[in-house]
């Protein structure tokens, strides 16, 4: 269904933006962030949270993750954005490579549709997420085929890495990318974190950057928050501005 109707003219959604929590500019619309939720959650949450550092020129969009049965869980139903079968994300770990590529492509759908119906350049869009929602931002905009202006990651970590060099595109080799990661996290190790900031530098060095905060486990923190607004104003200025 969804592709049959993506070849409408204008007016389908994509899945993930269908249930969205959306901010709108109270300025006039040169800029989008994206951002993803973690396993179980809702979009909502991380709306609130961007609404305090939001600038008026930035549309805020966080989908709501389809409900599916979740490994990790016992198979219980919760939203997730693709299965899940540990958080030890050790190199050998099994994933969900259809699900990771099968959102993947829902997420490149979105993408697509905020550019062709608000006319606004691919390079003024952000995608972030937090844990299972990073990833998932992580591998989309590495794989986008237009130029992002950035990525961020919080307690997260790259699934699929083994197939980044091969699928990332040239448009986003070098994009600009933030990961943010608690030193004492107790779902997502931080040396995932740190390990998928040196991946990521081995090939982005002069645009990859990492922050660790002590004493912060699976969550976020206002220093975190504070650090995403300075990298946003920096990444998505008013239009006119530069970097």
């Amino acid at each position: 269904d969804l592709e049959r109707t993506m070849a409408g003219v204008g007016k389908v959604t994509s899945e993930f933006l269908k249930n969205a929590v959306v901010l709108a500019p109270t300025a006039k619309h040169t800029a989008t962030l994206f951002f993803f939720h973690g396993l179980g959650d809702t979009g909502h949450g991380w709306a609130a949270t961007f609404e305090d550092i939001k600038q008026p020129h930035v549309r805020l969009v966080c989908p709501n993750a389809p409900t599916m049965a979740v490994t990790l869980n016992k198979g219980y139903k919760m939203p997730s954005w693709f299965d899940l079968f540990d958080l030890g994300h050790a190199v050998d770990a099994k994933e969900d490579e259809s699900g990771i590529l099968q959102a993947t492509s829902k997420v490149h759908q979105m993408l697509d549709e905020e550019l062709n119906t608000t006319g606004i350049s691919s390079d003024k869009i952000v995608l972030g997420g937090f844990s299972q929602g990073g990833a998932l931002a992580l591998f989309s905009a590495l794989t986008y085929d237009k130029p992002l202006g950035g990525v961020v990651a919080l307690s997260s970590w790259l699934p699929l890495y083994a197939q980044v060099p091969k699928k990332i595109t040239p448009q986003n080799e070098h994009i600009q990318c933030l990961i943010c990661h608690g030193e004492d996290d107790s779902m997502v190790n931080f040396k995932y974190g740190k390990l998928t900031y040196q991946f990521i530098s081995s090939f982005n060095p002069a645009n990859a950057l990492f922050k660790a905060y002590r004493g912060l486990d699976h969550s976020s923190c206002p220093q975190e928050v504070s650090d995403i607004e300075q990298w946003l104003h920096k990444i998505l200025p008013p239009s006119g501005g530069s970097m």
